[in-house]
């Protein structure tokens, strides 16, 4: 899945935090980054672990000691990998997320995005769409400026604070 983490990880950002000066890319990046590293390395779930994100943000607080504005911009990795957390529902595959907690051996256990039917993860996916298309209208990137800055930054017009601002 591809749209469905980009659509929710934007919408669900901008409605919890409004931060426009987030790197919105890094954050969807990071929200895209457990289902390639865990399909790189054979479908063992390394990035859908609750441990996964709090160590990237653990190494990176420590790598970042001194060097505000970089930490705060990759800060969105990790929380990208959180909302992937959340948006994948990770937490029903028990002996992955809660690994190393459940035992050591991630053999066992399957991303589960592996488990749901086809039609699902396409109903998920056109969802996706429509929410990056909504996101898309939300946050004005129809206005070249804004997507301008968006591309070259990641960040969001900081006078958009209003979603009927957008408009």
């Amino acid at each position: 899945m591809f749209l469905w983490f980009i659509g929710t990880t934007l919408t669900a950002m901008w409605f919890t935090f409004r931060d426009p000066a987030i790197d919105h890319r890094l954050l969807v990046c990071g929200a895209l980054l457990p289902d390639v590293v865990d399909g790189l390395t054979g479908q063992v779930p390394v990035l859908h672990t609750l441990a996964a994100p709090i160590v990237v943000m653990m190494a990176l607080m420590i790598c970042t000691i001194g060097k505000r504005r970089l930490r705060r911009q990759l800060l969105a990795i990790p929380i990208g990998l959180f909302w992937h957390l959340v948006f994948d529902g990770a937490w029903m595959n028990t002996s992955a997320f809660w690994w190393p907690f459940t035992g050591f051996s991630l053999n066992d256990s399957s991303p589960s995005i592996a488990e749901r039917p086809l039609m699902l993860l396409l109903a998920m996916e056109l969802l996706g769409l429509a929410l990056v298309l909504w996101n898309w209208h939300l946050m004005g990137l129809r206005q070249s400026d804004r997507r301008q800055l968006f591309m070259r930054s990641g960040r969001l017009d900081p006078g958009l604070t209003n979603p009927r601002a957008a408009r």
